[in-house]
Protein backbone atom coordinates (compact mmCIF):
# COMPACT_ATOMS: atom_id res chain seq x y z
CA UNK A 1 0.00 0.00 0.00
CA UNK A 2 1.11 3.54 -0.77
CA UNK A 3 -1.19 5.33 1.67
CA UNK A 4 0.86 4.79 4.89
CA UNK A 5 4.05 6.08 3.26
CA UNK A 6 2.32 9.03 1.59
CA UNK A 7 0.61 9.94 4.85
CA UNK A 8 3.95 10.08 6.65
CA UNK A 9 5.61 11.98 3.81
CA UNK A 10 2.90 14.65 3.44
CA UNK A 11 2.40 14.94 7.21
CA UNK A 12 6.07 15.84 7.63
CA UNK A 13 5.82 18.92 5.39
CA UNK A 14 2.31 20.07 6.26
CA UNK A 15 2.07 23.76 7.07
CA UNK A 16 0.12 25.27 9.95
CA UNK A 17 -2.40 27.98 9.07
CA UNK A 18 -1.80 29.89 12.30
CA UNK A 19 1.97 29.50 12.63
CA UNK A 20 3.24 29.39 9.05
CA UNK A 21 1.22 32.17 7.41
CA UNK A 22 2.74 35.61 8.24
CA UNK A 23 -0.60 37.30 9.02
CA UNK A 24 1.10 40.15 10.87
CA UNK A 25 2.91 41.17 7.68
CA UNK A 26 -0.31 42.21 5.94
CA UNK A 27 -0.01 45.48 4.02
CA UNK A 28 -3.43 46.87 3.11
CA UNK A 29 -1.91 49.37 0.68
CA UNK A 30 -0.72 46.50 -1.53
CA UNK A 31 -4.05 44.69 -1.94
CA UNK A 32 -6.32 46.00 -4.68
CA UNK A 33 -10.04 45.33 -5.01
CA UNK A 34 -9.31 43.47 -8.24
CA UNK A 35 -6.85 41.16 -6.52
CA UNK A 36 -9.18 40.53 -3.58
CA UNK A 37 -11.97 39.45 -5.93
CA UNK A 38 -9.70 36.80 -7.47
CA UNK A 39 -8.95 35.39 -4.03
CA UNK A 40 -12.68 34.86 -3.49
CA UNK A 41 -13.00 32.99 -6.79
CA UNK A 42 -10.03 30.77 -6.01
CA UNK A 43 -11.49 29.98 -2.59
CA UNK A 44 -14.66 28.74 -4.30
CA UNK A 45 -12.84 26.68 -6.95
CA UNK A 46 -10.77 25.00 -4.24
CA UNK A 47 -14.02 24.06 -2.47
CA UNK A 48 -14.75 21.90 -5.52
CA UNK A 49 -12.40 19.30 -4.04
CA UNK A 50 -15.55 18.15 -2.22
CA UNK A 51 -17.45 16.83 -5.30
CA UNK A 52 -14.15 15.61 -6.79
CA UNK A 53 -13.52 13.51 -3.68
CA UNK A 54 -17.05 12.11 -3.83
CA UNK A 55 -16.35 11.14 -7.45
CA UNK A 56 -13.02 9.50 -6.60
CA UNK A 57 -14.52 7.46 -3.77
CA UNK A 58 -17.46 6.35 -5.91
CA UNK A 59 -15.33 5.34 -8.92
CA UNK A 60 -12.57 3.65 -6.87
CA UNK A 61 -14.66 1.43 -4.62
CA UNK A 62 -12.38 -1.50 -5.44
CA UNK A 63 -9.23 0.40 -4.42
CA UNK A 64 -9.06 0.98 -0.68
CA UNK A 65 -5.45 2.18 -0.82
CA UNK A 66 -6.21 5.06 -3.20
CA UNK A 67 -9.49 5.81 -1.42
CA UNK A 68 -7.59 6.15 1.86
CA UNK A 69 -5.17 8.57 0.19
CA UNK A 70 -8.20 10.71 -0.65
CA UNK A 71 -8.42 11.53 3.07
CA UNK A 72 -5.09 13.39 2.73
CA UNK A 73 -5.85 15.01 -0.62
CA UNK A 74 -9.32 16.14 0.44
CA UNK A 75 -8.05 17.57 3.74
CA UNK A 76 -5.29 19.58 2.10
CA UNK A 77 -7.41 20.84 -0.80
CA UNK A 78 -10.21 21.98 1.54
CA UNK A 79 -7.54 23.65 3.64
CA UNK A 80 -6.59 25.68 0.55
CA UNK A 81 -10.13 26.99 0.37
CA UNK A 82 -10.12 27.64 4.10
CA UNK A 83 -6.88 29.65 4.16
CA UNK A 84 -8.08 31.85 1.30
CA UNK A 85 -11.35 32.45 3.12
CA UNK A 86 -9.45 33.17 6.33
CA UNK A 87 -7.41 35.79 4.46
CA UNK A 88 -10.62 37.43 3.28
CA UNK A 89 -12.24 37.15 6.72
CA UNK A 90 -9.32 39.04 8.25
CA UNK A 91 -8.75 41.66 5.58
CA UNK A 92 -11.77 41.81 3.19
CA UNK A 93 -14.70 40.27 5.14
CA UNK A 94 -17.28 41.53 2.65
CA UNK A 95 -15.79 39.14 0.05
CA UNK A 96 -15.88 35.91 2.08
CA UNK A 97 -17.85 33.38 -0.03
CA UNK A 98 -21.27 32.56 1.32
CA UNK A 99 -22.23 28.98 2.14
CA UNK A 100 -24.61 29.10 -0.83
CA UNK A 101 -21.82 30.15 -3.20
CA UNK A 102 -19.65 27.29 -1.93
CA UNK A 103 -22.44 24.73 -2.12
CA UNK A 104 -23.17 25.75 -5.71
CA UNK A 105 -19.98 24.01 -6.91
CA UNK A 106 -20.95 20.75 -5.22
CA UNK A 107 -22.74 18.62 -7.79
CA UNK A 108 -22.48 15.07 -9.04
CA UNK A 109 -19.84 14.22 -11.62
CA UNK A 110 -20.75 11.48 -14.08
CA UNK A 111 -18.88 8.18 -13.66
CA UNK A 112 -15.69 8.05 -15.71
CA UNK A 113 -12.84 5.54 -16.23
CA UNK A 114 -10.74 5.59 -13.06
CA UNK A 115 -7.38 5.49 -14.87
CA UNK A 116 -8.24 8.40 -17.15
CA UNK A 117 -9.55 10.41 -14.20
CA UNK A 118 -6.33 9.74 -12.30
CA UNK A 119 -4.25 11.07 -15.20
CA UNK A 120 -6.57 14.05 -15.63
CA UNK A 121 -6.07 15.11 -12.03
CA UNK A 122 -2.33 14.48 -12.18
CA UNK A 123 -2.14 16.95 -15.07
CA UNK A 124 -4.48 19.29 -13.19
CA UNK A 125 -2.09 19.38 -10.22
CA UNK A 126 0.81 20.30 -12.52
CA UNK A 127 -1.21 23.05 -14.13
CA UNK A 128 -2.48 24.42 -10.81
CA UNK A 129 1.04 24.43 -9.40
CA UNK A 130 2.06 26.72 -12.24
CA UNK A 131 -1.09 28.87 -12.02
CA UNK A 132 -0.48 29.52 -8.33
CA UNK A 133 3.21 30.24 -8.86
CA UNK A 134 2.19 32.86 -11.38
CA UNK A 135 -0.52 34.18 -9.04
CA UNK A 136 2.07 34.61 -6.30
CA UNK A 137 4.18 36.70 -8.69
CA UNK A 138 1.20 38.81 -9.79
CA UNK A 139 -0.04 39.66 -6.30
CA UNK A 140 1.64 42.55 -4.51
CA UNK A 141 0.44 42.01 -0.93
CA UNK A 142 3.05 39.91 0.96
CA UNK A 143 0.73 37.61 2.93
CA UNK A 144 -1.29 36.43 -0.06
CA UNK A 145 1.93 36.01 -2.04
CA UNK A 146 3.12 33.58 0.65
CA UNK A 147 -0.23 31.78 0.69
CA UNK A 148 -0.16 31.15 -3.05
CA UNK A 149 3.41 29.86 -2.76
CA UNK A 150 2.27 27.39 -0.08
CA UNK A 151 -0.64 26.26 -2.25
CA UNK A 152 1.55 25.79 -5.31
CA UNK A 153 3.95 23.60 -3.32
CA UNK A 154 1.05 21.48 -2.04
CA UNK A 155 -0.21 20.98 -5.60
CA UNK A 156 3.24 19.80 -6.68
CA UNK A 157 3.31 17.26 -3.85
CA UNK A 158 -0.16 16.05 -4.76
CA UNK A 159 0.99 15.57 -8.34
CA UNK A 160 3.88 13.46 -7.04
CA UNK A 161 1.47 11.30 -5.04
CA UNK A 162 -0.79 10.77 -8.06
CA UNK A 163 2.30 9.77 -10.04
CA UNK A 164 2.99 7.03 -7.50
CA UNK A 165 -0.49 5.62 -8.05
CA UNK A 166 0.00 5.85 -11.81
CA UNK A 167 3.19 3.78 -11.54
CA UNK A 168 1.30 1.25 -9.47
CA UNK A 169 -1.46 1.14 -12.11
CA UNK A 170 1.03 0.38 -14.88
CA UNK A 171 2.47 -2.49 -12.85
CA UNK A 172 -1.04 -3.80 -12.32
CA UNK A 173 -2.80 -3.09 -15.63
CA UNK A 174 0.06 -2.73 -18.13
CA UNK A 175 -0.94 -1.39 -21.54
CA UNK A 176 -4.46 -0.57 -20.41
CA UNK A 177 -3.04 2.01 -18.00
CA UNK A 178 -0.45 3.24 -20.50
CA UNK A 179 -3.18 3.80 -23.09
CA UNK A 180 -5.35 5.75 -20.64
CA UNK A 181 -2.46 7.93 -19.45
CA UNK A 182 -1.21 8.66 -22.97
CA UNK A 183 -4.72 9.49 -24.20
CA UNK A 184 -5.40 12.03 -21.45
CA UNK A 185 -1.81 13.30 -21.63
CA UNK A 186 -2.27 14.25 -25.28
CA UNK A 187 -5.49 16.08 -24.40
CA UNK A 188 -4.08 17.96 -21.42
CA UNK A 189 -0.81 18.89 -23.11
CA UNK A 190 -2.62 20.31 -26.15
CA UNK A 191 -4.13 23.31 -24.39
CA UNK A 192 -2.43 25.74 -26.77
CA UNK A 193 -4.58 24.34 -29.58
CA UNK A 194 -7.85 24.80 -27.70
CA UNK A 195 -9.90 27.85 -26.81
CA UNK A 196 -9.07 27.51 -23.11
CA UNK A 197 -6.59 25.82 -20.81
CA UNK A 198 -7.82 22.36 -19.85
CA UNK A 199 -8.19 21.76 -16.14
CA UNK A 200 -10.77 19.84 -14.08
CA UNK A 201 -12.28 23.23 -13.17
CA UNK A 202 -13.60 23.87 -16.68
CA UNK A 203 -14.29 20.38 -18.04
CA UNK A 204 -17.88 19.25 -18.63
CA UNK A 205 -18.70 16.53 -16.12
CA UNK A 206 -22.49 16.11 -16.12
CA UNK A 207 -24.32 16.43 -19.44
CA UNK A 208 -27.73 16.55 -17.73
CA UNK A 209 -26.76 19.87 -16.13
CA UNK A 210 -25.41 21.48 -19.32
CA UNK A 211 -24.55 24.34 -19.64
CA UNK A 212 -24.01 24.55 -15.87
CA UNK A 213 -22.03 21.32 -15.73
CA UNK A 214 -18.56 22.67 -14.94
CA UNK A 215 -17.11 24.16 -11.77
CA UNK A 216 -16.36 27.33 -13.71
CA UNK A 217 -19.94 27.72 -14.93
CA UNK A 218 -21.25 27.63 -11.35
CA UNK A 219 -19.02 30.42 -10.03
CA UNK A 220 -20.54 33.82 -9.19
CA UNK A 221 -18.67 35.10 -12.25
CA UNK A 222 -18.21 32.29 -14.80
CA UNK A 223 -16.04 34.51 -17.02
CA UNK A 224 -13.56 35.02 -14.22
CA UNK A 225 -11.18 32.12 -14.97
CA UNK A 226 -10.18 33.18 -18.48
CA UNK A 227 -9.84 36.80 -17.36
CA UNK A 228 -7.65 35.74 -14.41
CA UNK A 229 -5.40 33.65 -16.66
CA UNK A 230 -5.19 35.93 -19.69
CA UNK A 231 -5.33 39.43 -18.24
CA UNK A 232 -4.46 39.27 -14.57
CA UNK A 233 -1.81 36.65 -13.83
CA UNK A 234 -0.93 36.60 -17.57
CA UNK A 235 -0.49 32.87 -17.93
CA UNK A 236 1.02 33.21 -21.39
CA UNK A 237 2.62 30.82 -23.90
CA UNK A 238 5.87 30.73 -21.91
CA UNK A 239 4.07 29.47 -18.81
CA UNK A 240 1.86 27.12 -20.78
CA UNK A 241 5.02 25.63 -22.30
CA UNK A 242 6.33 24.96 -18.78
CA UNK A 243 3.15 22.98 -18.02
CA UNK A 244 3.39 20.95 -21.22
CA UNK A 245 7.07 20.20 -20.61
CA UNK A 246 6.32 18.92 -17.08
CA UNK A 247 3.52 16.68 -18.34
CA UNK A 248 5.71 15.25 -21.11
CA UNK A 249 8.72 14.84 -18.79
CA UNK A 250 6.76 12.97 -16.13
CA UNK A 251 4.99 10.78 -18.67
CA UNK A 252 8.37 9.98 -20.18
CA UNK A 253 9.68 8.82 -16.82
CA UNK A 254 6.49 6.87 -16.18
CA UNK A 255 6.46 5.13 -19.56
CA UNK A 256 10.24 4.74 -20.03
CA UNK A 257 10.09 6.91 -23.14
CA UNK A 258 11.28 10.34 -24.19
CA UNK A 259 8.62 12.75 -25.42
CA UNK A 260 9.88 16.02 -26.87
CA UNK A 261 6.46 17.05 -28.15
CA UNK A 262 2.77 16.28 -27.92
CA UNK A 263 3.04 14.78 -31.40
CA UNK A 264 5.54 12.20 -30.15
CA UNK A 265 3.25 11.34 -27.25
CA UNK A 266 0.35 10.97 -29.67
CA UNK A 267 2.36 8.57 -31.85
CA UNK A 268 3.14 6.52 -28.76
CA UNK A 269 -0.57 6.53 -27.87
CA UNK A 270 -1.47 5.12 -31.27
CA UNK A 271 1.23 2.43 -31.07
CA UNK A 272 0.08 1.27 -27.64
CA UNK A 273 -3.51 1.37 -28.87
CA UNK A 274 -2.62 -1.01 -31.70
CA UNK A 275 -0.94 -3.39 -29.24
CA UNK A 276 -4.01 -3.38 -27.03
CA UNK A 277 -6.29 -3.97 -30.02
CA UNK A 278 -4.17 -6.84 -31.34
CA UNK A 279 -4.16 -8.65 -28.00
CA UNK A 280 -7.93 -8.24 -27.78
CA UNK A 281 -8.58 -9.97 -31.11
CA UNK A 282 -10.18 -13.42 -30.78
CA UNK A 283 -8.00 -16.37 -31.71
CA UNK A 284 -8.80 -17.79 -35.14
CA UNK A 285 -11.04 -20.84 -35.04
CA UNK A 286 -9.56 -23.95 -36.59
CA UNK A 287 -12.19 -26.06 -38.31
CA UNK A 288 -11.93 -29.81 -37.74
CA UNK A 289 -10.76 -31.82 -40.75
Amino acid sequence: MLYPELFKQLESVRWDMDKDIPWASFDASKLSDEQAQTIKMNAITEWAALPATEMFLRDNKDDSDFSAFMSIWFFEEQKHSLVLMEYLRRFRPELVPTEEELHEVRFEFEPAPALETLMLHFCGEIRLNHWYRRASEWHTEPVIKQIYTQLSQDEARHGGAYLRYMKRAINKFGNEAKTAFAKVGVLMASARRTAQALHPTNLHVNKNLFPRDTIQSRLPNPEWLEHWLDTQIRFDAVWETKVVERILHNLGLLLNQRFNSVQELNRYRKEIGKEVASTALPEPQVKPA
